[in-house]
Protein backbone atom coordinates (compact mmCIF):
# COMPACT_ATOMS: atom_id res chain seq x y z
CA UNK A 1 0.00 0.00 0.00
CA UNK A 2 1.57 3.68 -0.52
CA UNK A 3 2.28 5.27 2.13
CA UNK A 4 0.84 8.19 1.79
CA UNK A 5 -2.52 6.50 2.28
CA UNK A 6 -1.68 4.78 4.46
CA UNK A 7 -1.10 7.75 6.62
CA UNK A 8 -4.09 9.48 5.50
CA UNK A 9 -5.66 6.53 7.16
CA UNK A 10 -4.76 7.88 10.31
CA UNK A 11 -7.59 10.30 10.03
CA UNK A 12 -10.57 7.72 10.55
CA UNK A 13 -8.76 6.85 13.63
CA UNK A 14 -8.60 10.13 15.28
CA UNK A 15 -11.92 9.35 17.50
CA UNK A 16 -10.50 6.85 19.33
CA UNK A 17 -8.63 8.07 21.72
CA UNK A 18 -6.19 6.54 24.06
CA UNK A 19 -8.22 4.74 27.24
CA UNK A 20 -7.40 6.04 30.87
CA UNK A 21 -4.62 4.08 32.34
CA UNK A 22 -3.65 5.53 35.61
CA UNK A 23 -3.13 8.39 37.83
CA UNK A 24 -1.81 11.49 36.32
CA UNK A 25 -0.21 14.66 38.68
CA UNK A 26 -3.27 15.69 40.68
CA UNK A 27 -4.41 12.25 41.23
CA UNK A 28 -7.50 12.83 39.07
CA UNK A 29 -8.14 10.39 36.43
CA UNK A 30 -8.45 11.88 32.51
CA UNK A 31 -12.01 10.60 31.25
CA UNK A 32 -11.38 10.38 27.60
CA UNK A 33 -14.81 10.95 26.14
CA UNK A 34 -15.27 13.95 27.43
CA UNK A 35 -12.13 15.49 28.82
CA UNK A 36 -12.90 16.09 32.49
CA UNK A 37 -11.03 15.34 35.72
CA UNK A 38 -12.93 12.29 37.85
CA UNK A 39 -11.38 11.00 40.95
CA UNK A 40 -11.51 7.43 41.47
CA UNK A 41 -11.93 6.44 45.42
CA UNK A 42 -12.90 3.58 47.09
CA UNK A 43 -15.98 4.77 49.64
CA UNK A 44 -15.51 3.29 53.16
CA UNK A 45 -17.87 5.44 54.96
CA UNK A 46 -19.26 8.83 55.10
CA UNK A 47 -16.29 10.69 56.05
CA UNK A 48 -14.81 9.24 52.36
CA UNK A 49 -17.87 10.04 50.44
CA UNK A 50 -17.89 13.98 52.43
CA UNK A 51 -14.43 13.95 51.12
CA UNK A 52 -15.55 13.04 47.59
CA UNK A 53 -18.20 15.36 47.70
CA UNK A 54 -15.83 18.43 48.70
CA UNK A 55 -13.79 17.70 45.38
CA UNK A 56 -16.89 17.78 43.28
CA UNK A 57 -17.92 21.71 41.36
CA UNK A 58 -21.24 21.21 42.51
CA UNK A 59 -23.00 21.13 45.10
CA UNK A 60 -25.47 17.66 45.81
CA UNK A 61 -27.54 18.67 48.87
CA UNK A 62 -26.53 18.09 52.44
CA UNK A 63 -29.24 15.50 52.40
CA UNK A 64 -27.55 13.46 49.60
CA UNK A 65 -25.84 10.14 51.16
CA UNK A 66 -24.08 7.66 49.63
CA UNK A 67 -24.87 4.11 51.65
CA UNK A 68 -21.46 2.07 50.55
CA UNK A 69 -21.22 -1.24 51.58
CA UNK A 70 -17.85 -3.52 51.97
CA UNK A 71 -17.01 -4.91 48.89
CA UNK A 72 -17.88 -8.72 48.54
CA UNK A 73 -15.90 -10.00 45.36
CA UNK A 74 -15.28 -13.25 45.60
CA UNK A 75 -17.03 -13.88 48.96
CA UNK A 76 -18.53 -16.92 47.64
CA UNK A 77 -16.18 -18.84 46.48
CA UNK A 78 -16.11 -21.95 47.28
CA UNK A 79 -19.72 -22.02 48.97
CA UNK A 80 -21.20 -25.29 48.82
CA UNK A 81 -24.93 -23.05 49.18
CA UNK A 82 -24.53 -21.97 45.34
CA UNK A 83 -26.36 -24.11 42.90
CA UNK A 84 -27.07 -23.43 39.12
CA UNK A 85 -30.54 -23.31 38.20
CA UNK A 86 -31.45 -24.62 35.20
CA UNK A 87 -34.02 -22.58 33.06
CA UNK A 88 -36.16 -24.10 30.11
CA UNK A 89 -34.77 -21.73 27.29
CA UNK A 90 -31.45 -23.14 25.88
CA UNK A 91 -28.96 -21.04 24.10
CA UNK A 92 -30.30 -22.67 20.69
CA UNK A 93 -33.50 -21.39 21.58
CA UNK A 94 -32.17 -18.23 21.90
CA UNK A 95 -30.34 -17.88 19.15
CA UNK A 96 -33.10 -19.63 16.43
CA UNK A 97 -35.37 -16.64 17.81
CA UNK A 98 -33.33 -14.09 16.96
CA UNK A 99 -32.20 -15.45 13.61
CA UNK A 100 -28.82 -15.50 14.30
CA UNK A 101 -25.89 -17.03 16.52
CA UNK A 102 -24.77 -15.66 19.71
CA UNK A 103 -20.71 -14.77 19.79
CA UNK A 104 -18.29 -12.67 20.79
CA UNK A 105 -15.68 -10.04 19.08
CA UNK A 106 -12.78 -9.30 21.01
CA UNK A 107 -11.30 -6.01 19.89
CA UNK A 108 -7.90 -6.11 22.03
CA UNK A 109 -4.63 -3.44 21.26
CA UNK A 110 -2.84 -0.81 22.55
CA UNK A 111 -4.94 2.54 23.29
CA UNK A 112 -5.65 4.71 20.00
CA UNK A 113 -5.41 1.81 17.59
CA UNK A 114 -8.57 1.89 16.61
CA UNK A 115 -10.70 -0.54 18.89
CA UNK A 116 -13.69 1.25 19.42
CA UNK A 117 -13.51 3.22 16.51
CA UNK A 118 -13.70 -0.27 14.04
CA UNK A 119 -15.93 -1.45 16.95
CA UNK A 120 -18.36 1.27 16.57
CA UNK A 121 -18.76 0.72 12.82
CA UNK A 122 -19.20 -2.72 12.74
CA UNK A 123 -22.02 -2.21 15.37
CA UNK A 124 -23.92 0.28 13.10
CA UNK A 125 -23.62 -2.36 10.09
CA UNK A 126 -24.66 -5.15 11.94
CA UNK A 127 -27.67 -3.04 13.39
CA UNK A 128 -28.53 -2.13 9.46
CA UNK A 129 -28.43 -5.83 8.95
CA UNK A 130 -31.10 -6.54 11.16
CA UNK A 131 -28.53 -8.23 13.27
CA UNK A 132 -29.06 -7.95 17.28
CA UNK A 133 -25.55 -6.67 18.54
CA UNK A 134 -24.45 -4.84 21.62
CA UNK A 135 -20.98 -2.70 22.48
CA UNK A 136 -19.09 -2.80 25.64
CA UNK A 137 -16.78 -0.10 25.21
CA UNK A 138 -13.19 -0.22 27.76
CA UNK A 139 -14.07 3.83 28.81
CA UNK A 140 -17.89 3.11 29.15
CA UNK A 141 -17.83 0.68 31.91
CA UNK A 142 -15.69 2.50 33.99
CA UNK A 143 -18.65 5.08 34.33
CA UNK A 144 -20.42 2.53 35.96
CA UNK A 145 -19.91 -1.48 36.50
CA UNK A 146 -16.22 -0.54 36.61
CA UNK A 147 -16.04 2.26 38.47
CA UNK A 148 -14.67 1.29 41.48
CA UNK A 149 -11.26 -0.39 39.75
CA UNK A 150 -8.39 1.10 39.38
CA UNK A 151 -5.30 0.05 36.58
CA UNK A 152 -2.81 -1.83 39.02
CA UNK A 153 -2.36 -5.14 37.41
CA UNK A 154 -4.93 -6.39 39.59
CA UNK A 155 -7.65 -4.50 39.00
CA UNK A 156 -6.88 -4.28 35.77
CA UNK A 157 -7.27 -8.40 35.60
CA UNK A 158 -10.81 -8.08 37.33
CA UNK A 159 -11.99 -5.14 34.91
CA UNK A 160 -11.67 -8.19 32.28
CA UNK A 161 -12.93 -10.70 34.37
CA UNK A 162 -16.11 -9.33 34.64
CA UNK A 163 -16.44 -7.94 31.83
CA UNK A 164 -15.29 -11.42 30.11
CA UNK A 165 -18.74 -12.50 32.45
CA UNK A 166 -20.80 -10.04 30.84
CA UNK A 167 -19.57 -10.64 27.47
CA UNK A 168 -20.65 -14.27 27.59
CA UNK A 169 -24.21 -13.63 29.32
CA UNK A 170 -24.61 -11.53 26.50
CA UNK A 171 -23.39 -14.39 24.02
CA UNK A 172 -26.00 -16.77 26.08
CA UNK A 173 -28.59 -14.54 25.26
CA UNK A 174 -28.16 -14.95 21.63
CA UNK A 175 -26.67 -11.45 20.34
CA UNK A 176 -23.49 -10.72 18.88
CA UNK A 177 -21.43 -8.97 21.67
CA UNK A 178 -18.57 -6.65 20.32
CA UNK A 179 -16.03 -5.86 23.26
CA UNK A 180 -13.25 -3.15 22.72
CA UNK A 181 -10.78 -3.49 25.32
CA UNK A 182 -7.01 -3.30 25.62
CA UNK A 183 -6.87 -6.16 27.70
CA UNK A 184 -3.35 -6.44 27.66
CA UNK A 185 -2.88 -9.90 29.10
CA UNK A 186 -2.90 -12.97 27.18
CA UNK A 187 -4.16 -14.94 30.89
CA UNK A 188 -6.97 -12.64 30.41
CA UNK A 189 -8.11 -13.00 26.75
CA UNK A 190 -7.81 -16.67 27.27
CA UNK A 191 -10.15 -16.49 30.09
CA UNK A 192 -12.45 -14.97 28.39
CA UNK A 193 -12.62 -17.13 24.85
CA UNK A 194 -12.78 -19.70 27.75
CA UNK A 195 -15.82 -18.39 29.39
CA UNK A 196 -17.70 -17.91 25.93
CA UNK A 197 -16.43 -21.12 24.35
CA UNK A 198 -14.04 -21.24 21.75
CA UNK A 199 -16.47 -21.77 18.60
CA UNK A 200 -18.10 -18.76 19.78
CA UNK A 201 -15.29 -16.41 20.42
CA UNK A 202 -13.49 -14.29 17.86
CA UNK A 203 -10.03 -12.43 18.82
CA UNK A 204 -9.38 -9.21 16.94
CA UNK A 205 -6.18 -7.92 17.06
CA UNK A 206 -6.26 -4.36 15.82
CA UNK A 207 -2.33 -3.64 15.92
CA UNK A 208 -1.17 0.00 15.61
CA UNK A 209 3.01 0.56 17.23
CA UNK A 210 3.27 3.08 19.72
CA UNK A 211 4.42 6.01 17.61
CA UNK A 212 1.07 5.72 15.41
CA UNK A 213 -1.22 5.47 18.49
CA UNK A 214 0.73 8.52 19.95
CA UNK A 215 -0.17 10.68 16.68
CA UNK A 216 -3.62 9.83 17.34
CA UNK A 217 -3.51 10.95 20.65
CA UNK A 218 -5.27 14.62 20.97
CA UNK A 219 -4.74 15.04 24.96
CA UNK A 220 -0.97 14.05 24.65
CA UNK A 221 -1.74 11.01 26.91
CA UNK A 222 1.94 9.39 25.36
CA UNK A 223 3.79 11.86 25.88
CA UNK A 224 2.83 12.43 29.62
CA UNK A 225 3.28 8.55 30.13
CA UNK A 226 6.72 8.86 28.88
CA UNK A 227 7.76 11.77 30.92
CA UNK A 228 6.12 9.91 34.15
CA UNK A 229 3.33 11.62 34.78
CA UNK A 230 0.85 8.80 34.10
CA UNK A 231 1.59 5.48 35.70
CA UNK A 232 0.76 1.93 34.52
CA UNK A 233 0.63 3.25 30.65
CA UNK A 234 0.29 0.35 28.33
CA UNK A 235 2.97 0.38 26.01
CA UNK A 236 4.97 3.06 27.74
CA UNK A 237 5.45 2.21 31.31
CA UNK A 238 3.08 -1.37 31.70
CA UNK A 239 3.62 -4.65 29.19
CA UNK A 240 1.28 -5.06 26.44
CA UNK A 241 1.48 -8.98 25.62
CA UNK A 242 0.76 -9.49 21.68
CA UNK A 243 -2.21 -12.19 20.87
CA UNK A 244 -0.51 -15.39 20.32
CA UNK A 245 -2.35 -16.50 17.54
CA UNK A 246 -5.63 -13.85 17.22
CA UNK A 247 -8.05 -14.76 14.80
CA UNK A 248 -8.14 -11.62 13.03
CA UNK A 249 -5.63 -8.96 12.72
CA UNK A 250 -6.08 -5.79 11.77
CA UNK A 251 -2.97 -3.39 10.77
CA UNK A 252 -4.91 0.03 11.54
CA UNK A 253 -1.48 2.00 10.11
CA UNK A 254 -2.25 0.20 6.52
CA UNK A 255 -5.85 -0.64 6.79
CA UNK A 256 -8.75 2.08 6.40
CA UNK A 257 -11.73 2.14 8.81
CA UNK A 258 -13.55 0.65 6.02
CA UNK A 259 -10.91 -2.33 5.31
CA UNK A 260 -10.68 -3.05 8.89
CA UNK A 261 -14.96 -2.92 9.74
CA UNK A 262 -15.15 -5.58 6.71
CA UNK A 263 -12.20 -7.94 7.82
CA UNK A 264 -14.29 -7.86 11.40
CA UNK A 265 -17.88 -8.71 9.20
CA UNK A 266 -16.69 -11.66 7.08
CA UNK A 267 -15.30 -13.13 10.22
CA UNK A 268 -18.85 -13.12 11.76
CA UNK A 269 -20.49 -14.22 9.11
CA UNK A 270 -18.02 -17.16 9.03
Amino acid sequence: MDKKKSKTSLEGFKEDAPEPQGRIEDKGQVDNDNNEQTVLISLKGKADYEFMISLLPFNLGSSTYLHCQPSTVNSNKGSNNIMWHKGKVTYEDRCKNLGQRGVVVWFTGLSGSGKSTIAVEVEKELLKQGKAVYRLDGDNVRHGLNSDLGFAKEDRDENIRRIAEVAALFKDAGLITLASFISPFQKMRDFARERAGEDSFIEVYVKADVETCAERDPKGLYEKAKQGEIENFTGISSPYEEPDDADVVIDTAELTVEESVEKVLEAIDN
